[in-house]
């Protein structure tokens, strides 16, 4: 047995390694099946959609925020991997009640590389997640900046929201160069309005691709107020933490380039 602290600084004790893991964030779950552990991973969410051709084989328990209790149940778990803002605390105090589930809390980039780190001790992946650190790295050390560009990120419609502070995203954003206006909203992620975005004197509008699936065909709308504004359909997984940090850089640099 294992005994960790996670994120929240709960106690956790637990079969060490793992060997029947469900994990209830999708970008976690995608980094699990980097790590090797397409055997171990049973069980894992319906947005859990990566690796394509391979997430398939665990199990669907339900979405983030609510869940098959019966069928975790059935998988008899000895691990459940948890993500602060990804899944609730209803969720997480109905499992721990009869399963060790472990929670992260990943607002910033730097806490992506914690998370990658810690998860690799928590499997026994510890080279391949520090390996998969590195690789990271070395390619976000390359990448250009945006140079103070001020951009708005919208994730939905009906009402408006955008990124916030104490975010992945946001952060990710700041560390690409950009300037987030939103960001100093009170909100995570603030709801806003036309009269927001005509005041934030953006350069542009970047519209993400998930939760919300904005589309070319939502732009007309938005250049009805801000016609000066550019906006740009934003590959909302490329926002994902964990192993699809590697396939982001790329993304990344070609956006970065774009503005130039």
């Amino acid at each position: 047995m294992q005994r960790v602290t996670d994120n929240l600084g709960r106690d956790i004790t637990y079969t060490y390694p793992p060997k029947r893991i469900i994990s209830l964030d999708p970008a976690i779950t995608e980094t699990l099946f980097h790590l090797g552990l397409e055997d171990e991973v049973v069980g894992r969410t319906r947005f859990c959609i990566h690796p394509k051709g391979k997430v398939e084989q665990a199990v669907n328990v339900g979405g983030t925020k609510d869940m098959k209790i019966e069928r975790i149940h059935d998988l008899k778990p000895d691990l459940i991997i948890a993500e602060k803002e990804e899944n609730t605390k209803d969720m997480v105090e109905t499992l721990e009640a009869d399963y060790p589930v472990y929670v992260f809390e990943i607002q910033t980039v730097d806490d992506a590389f914690h998370m990658i780190e810690e998860l690799g001790v928590l499997i026994g992946k510890t080279e391949s997640a520090i390996n998969l650190k590195k690789d990271i790295l070395a390619q976000f050390y390359q990448l250009p900046k945006a140079t103070g560009k001020r951009i708005a990120y919208l994730i939905w419609k009906k009402p408006y929201m955008a990124v916030g502070r104490d975010t992945y995203i946001n952060d990710m954003l700041e560390k690409l160069g950009f300037v987030n206006p939103f960001a100093t909203s009170t909100e995570r992620y603030p709801v806003i309005t036309p009269e927001d975005l005509q005041a934030a004197n953006l350069d542009y509008l970047f519209l993400s691709s998930e939760p919300y699936p904005f589309t070319d065909n939502h732009h007309a709308e938005f250049q009805e107020y801000i016609p000066d504004v550019t906006p740009i359909n934003i590959d909302g997984e490329m926002f994902w933490y964990g192993s699809r940090m590697i396939e982001a850089a790329s993304y990344f640099s070609k956006l970065l380039s774009s503005f130039k």
